[in-house]
């Protein structure tokens, strides 16, 4: 069966693309004005005159209260070779947090310890008001 319709022309079949780069171009445009550009800031790093190796001193010498409990669970307060007894752990806190109230408590047990005396020595801190209280690995 022939077609009765005429033949198509070689131009008929090529695609316009003069309305997608329409398209793209206002969007670009769109893009372009509508872009905000940011402006950086920087800070100079030069140094100052005055510059010396020591730090700046500061206003409150933080000392921490450091509890160190030993294998037999014996409690050692800032490094002091004499042991304290369970007693004597609050009033000891109280004292120094008197002397420098923004120190912290950072208890340092044995890995023979007992966690019962851990828990002690965190109680006596939080019964003495200290709010920083930290655990570390033994040495």
């Amino acid at each position: 069966m022939k077609k009765i319709a005429g033949k198509r022309s070689a131009d008929d079949t090529k695609i316009d693309l003069t309305p997608m780069l329409d398209v793209v171009f206002i969007l670009l445009i769109f893009f372009v004005v509508t872009a905000t550009f940011l402006s950086e800031t920087s800070i100079s790093a030069a140094s100052s005159d005055n510059n010396s190796d020591q730090p700046p001193p500061e206003e409150n010498d933080k000392k921490n209260i450091l509890f160190e409990i030993g294998p037999n669970n014996e409690i050692i307060l800032n490094g002091n070779p004499r042991p304290i007894i369970q007693t004597q752990i609050r009033s000891n806190i109280d004292q120094l947090k008197a002397e420098n109230p923004a120190a912290s408590v950072i208890i340092q047990p044995d890995n023979d310890s007992d966690v019962a005396t851990l828990v002690m020595v965190m109680d006596a801190a939080r019964q003495a008001g200290m709010a920083n209280i930290s655990i570390v690995e033994p040495r």
